[in-house]
C-alpha cells in the first residue's frame, strides 16, 4: 500500500471516529465528502439527484466541482484538511 493511501484512510478512519467536540460544519461534510468520493470513485457518475433531494443534490454538486481532480490530489487535499483541523 502506498504512503499517500495508507494516511488517506487514517484520516478517513480520524473523522469517521472522532469524538468529542469535533462538530464540522455542513459545508465541512459537503467538502470531505467529495474529497472522498473523489479520492476512492473518481470523477462524479449517475444520474443527478432532481430538485426535492436536496440533500442528494448538495453532494453530487460538491462531488461534480472535483471533476478532473485525480484521484491521488484528492486524497492528498482530504489529508491536509484533516490535519490542518488538528
Amino acid at each position: 500500500m502506498s504512503d499517500l493511501k495508507k494516511k488517506f484512510e487514517e484520516s478517513v478512519n480520524y473523522v469517521q471516529n472522532a469524538e468529542g467536540d469535533f462538530k464540522p460544519s455542513n459545508d465541512l461534510k459537503l467538502e470531505m465528502y467529495s474529497l472522498f468520493k473523489q479520492a476512492t470513485e473518481g470523477d462524479v457518475h449517475g444520474k443527478k439527484p432532481g430538485m426535492m433531494d436536496l440533500v442528494g443534490k448538495a453532494k453530487y454538486g460538491a462531488w461534480e466541482k472535483l471533476k478532473g481532480v485525480s484521484k491521488e490530489d484528492a486524497m492528498q487535499r482530504y489529508i491536509d484538511k484533516i490535519d490542518s483541523m488538528k
